[in-house]
């Protein structure tokens, strides 16, 4: 284990930026530098990825702490090796992603509507503020506490409040057994079928539908998952972790589509209960009828794909297909984007982390 500390080269990085009123671009392994508006890859970087390592974990209380350059990779792995994961199932997209770069996109896999997302499980977090001033937030145990919840407002904001230095995290252990069952159905079947596996008592970890295809994966005791398989029906399938690593790091067909030049995908979160959208496109639906994918063409109508999203309680991200015309993310309420801009000034008064990667307002 590694003694905590706050790198010099760092802090001096934002000390400078401060004075010179200089707008830096965070980047760790830049795996997610398709994400987000890119007018903010324009800035200045500052790579955190030299700054790595495990602090501090212990096996029996499923905590761990790291560095935010730490590579996800070398994480899991660890994890792995003590029969325990990361319950978020956090998407690498290529293999220099980064614990910091998870934290700060804030970004779930398919077992996100069964066990919880990121924000659930992120125990407390070190981090250089805007004024190169070292916080401490939380802590290794889950308690309540008064105030602002720092440590999980950090979680998705991109870099736009702070550079993380480091995160602690709850862990799981690993199911002993995984199943993956395949049903054929339609779109309004599957998002009906989805909805029974949530209201029952089923050891449910991801759910997608593709291509008139249901693929539920059952992570438990062999017992429990027998069981489970018993009452669902359904085929098992072959290379089922194969599968649900291409549906997490969008090495799918179906995301790869998504990546050129000629189609844009859209993310749309929206309530689970929401019937089949009337959207033009293809579709890939996860988290139980909560996370729709949309893969469109390049000239689809983007405000009639966030209004669809909005009438169902929900927001769409443009997450392949970056247009400088088109907002990455749902645009916020003026209500929304006041509380967003008054957090900026409270974090980073100067604006130099990250401007515009969430939103061309900050």
């Amino acid at each position: 284990m590694q003694a905590q500390a706050t790198p010099d080269y760092l802090l001096q990085a934002i000390t400078q930026a401060i004075e010179a009123k200089q707008a830096l671009c965070i980047r760790g392994g830049g795996s997610k530098d398709f994400y987000g508006n890119s007018q903010a890859l324009q800035h200045t970087a500052l790579n955190t990825a030299r700054w790595q390592g495990i602090v501090d974990y212990e096996p029996s209380e499923l905590v761990v702490t790291a560095r935010a350059g730490t590579p996800l990779a070398d994480l899991e792995k660890l994890l792995h090796e003590h029969g325990q994961m990361l319950a978020f199932e956090p998407p690498y997209f290529n293999t220099t992603a980064t614990l910091g770069g998870c934290a700060a996109a804030g970004l779930s896999g398919p077992r996100r509507a069964y066990t919880g997302a990121v924000r659930d499980y992120v125990l407390g977090m070190k981090l250089l503020d805007g004024q190169g001033r070292t916080l401490s937030f939380g802590g290794q145990v889950m308690k309540n506490v008064a105030g602002y919840d720092v440590s999980r407002l950090m979680v998705g904001a991109m870099g736009t409040l702070s550079l993380l230095l480091e995160v602690s995290l709850k862990v799981l252990p690993r199911p002993a057994t995984e199943r993956t069952l395949c049903i054929p159905t339609n779109q309004p079947d599957a998002i009906h079928f989805m909805r029974r596996c949530s209201a029952e008592p089923l050891p449910v970890s991801a759910t997608c539908f593709l291509d008139d295809q249901l693929y539920i994966r059952l992570s438990g005791p062999e017992s429990a998952v027998r069981t489970a398989h018993g009452r669902l029906g359904g085929d098992i399938i072959a290379g089922g972790a194969d599968f649900w690593e291409s549906i997490r790091n969008h090495t799918h067909p179906f995301f790869q589509q998504g990546k050129s030049a000629e189609k844009m995908l859209w993310r749309l979160s929206i309530q689970a209960t929401t019937p089949a959208l009337p959207l033009p496109g293809k579709q890939l639906i996860e988290w139980g009828g909560a996370l729709r994918w949309l893969l469109t063409d390049k000239d689809t109508d983007a405000t009639m794909i966030r209004q669809h999203a909005a009438n169902a309680g929900g927001h769409a991200t443009l997450f392949y297909g970056n247009n400088p015309a088109i907002p990455v993310f749902h645009p916020l309420s003026p209500a929304l984007l006041r509380i967003h801009q008054r957090l900026k000034q409270q974090f980073d008064p100067a604006g130099i982390f990250n401007p515009q990667r969430l939103y061309p307002e900050f």
